[in-house]
């Protein structure tokens, strides 16, 4: 679990100091999501538990987030600006991800089947993007602003608009996802 931490911690300008680190909002909330996903309410670690399930309940209602506890969530996750995240119960997201506010990732609700997205690794996710129904997006994506996604995405593409335009390139993340760390 420490080299998870570590992982996002490097994402926020290479930082080091777990201190300096909890400093960053982003990075704050998702030191505490991890804490809480990692250890069970009736563990030998239960009363931590929940000293850290309320304060990260407190970082939901101050930075207007919702990700859920059994989220899966890969290692190198940056939140870049706070501000409506929202995310579905069974959405997978990879490693080097970046994310941005006002981003809805859920689910559709087809009858019996509620289906979410899964999300590879070196992903960026512009302010205002919706991702909705099973759709993977494979690893090296960007998102431009304000997209809305029901589709399949490749493997180095960079997608654009809300009219869903995929444009293949050979490393459209370049440049965007920084600080990845090295194991």
């Amino acid at each position: 679990m420490w080299k998870i931490i570590r992982a996002d911690l490097h994402r926020y300008g290479t930082l080091t100091n777990l201190l300096k680190g909890l400093k960053e909002p982003g990075y704050r909330f998702l030191f505490f999501h991890r804490n809480v996903s990692k250890h069970k309410p009736y563990s030998l670690l239960g009363l931590m538990y929940r000293r850290r399930r309320r304060r990260r309940r407190m970082l939901i209602h101050k930075y207007g987030s919702k990700i859920p506890i059994n989220t899966e969530i890969g290692e190198g996750f940056f939140i870049g600006h706070f501000g409506t995240i929202v995310r579905n119960d069974d959405v997978k997201i990879g490693k080097n991800r970046n994310i941005a506010h006002t981003t809805t990732i859920g689910q559709a609700n087809k009858a019996k089947l509620q289906i979410s997205p899964a999300i590879r690794d070196n992903v960026w996710i512009e302010s205002g993007t919706k991702l909705a129904e099973k759709i993977r997006i494979l690893s090296n994506i960007l998102k431009t602003p304000k997209t809305f996604l029901n589709i399949d995405v490749p493997n180095n593409s960079l997608v654009l608009n809300y009219h869903v335009k995929i444009i293949e390139k050979e490393n459209p993340t370049q440049g965007y996802i920084n600080n990845i760390y090295k194991t």
